[in-house]
């Protein structure tokens, strides 16, 4: 059996659903031109690097129309402020988190957001002095699908790949912590779970349909 010294938490959609907010505060702005923001072009850039996509050439190709970029920017952060403003942590997160350290467990994060993004949301939360190390987008040259964030949040944490659970929420997420050798869990939000996800070692609706200690049971087993 298996032995697990620490477990890594990806941040936006699993620890906070940034996602969905920012997904529909999107499609809030689409639907005002008259169309929608497919869930599977969305989808592709959840978890990952989404600098390549062009949000607003896309919707003019969509609606046929030009689209008056700075506005659409100020629509789309107004909406997502609105729609985030009420979220909280997700249901079985802080649970994990207390579990994680009373096993003894090193406890760490790796996101493809920015510090500042990341940062700033778990001072919020009230969830920052739990983590034993944070690696987010400013530490790595390649982002997730990238191995890089788990391999070095691993090495931080002074474990091997094989000792950590990943926990995540999206496909990008989840191919980074496998090809870095990590179990990975995968607990999908609103937005994600109408994604296909490739090789995980479990999937959970929520962190609080199982505590952590059967987690990590099932996957030494």
């Amino acid at each position: 059996m298996a032995e697990f010294k620490a477990i890594i938490f990806d941040f936006d959609g699993l620890i906070l659903d940034t996602e969905t907010a920012e997904y529909r505060a999107c499609n809030d702005l689409y639907r005002q031109y008259g169309a929608e923001m497919p869930v599977e072009v969305w989808g592709r850039f959840v978890g990952t690097d989404a600098s390549s996509f062009d949000l607003y050439a896309h919707l003019e190709e969509c609606a046929g129309a030009a689209v008056d970029r700075e506005a659409a920017r100020a629509f789309c952060k107004a909406r997502y402020d609105e729609l985030i403003a009420n979220e909280r942590a997700r249901p079985g997160v802080e649970d994990y988190l207390r579990d994680g350290r009373r096993l003894g467990l090193k406890i760490g994060l790796a996101s493809s957001s920015s510090r500042a993004w990341v940062e700033g949301y778990l001072r919020q939360l009230g969830l920052e002095s739990w983590f034993d190390c944070i690696r987010v987008r400013d530490d790595v040259a390649k982002v997730k699908p990238d191995p890089e964030l788990y391999l070095k949040a691993a090495e931080a944490l002074g474990v091997k790949p094989e000792e950590a659970v990943a926990f995540e929420d999206s496909p990008n997420g989840a191919l980074a912590a496998k090809r870095a050798g990590l179990k990975c869990v995968i607990v999908p939000n609103e937005l994600t779970c109408r994604l296909e996800f490739g090789e995980h070692d479990l999937r959970l609706s929520s962190m609080a349909d199982m505590p952590l200690e059967e987690v990590l049971a099932r996957l030494s087993s």
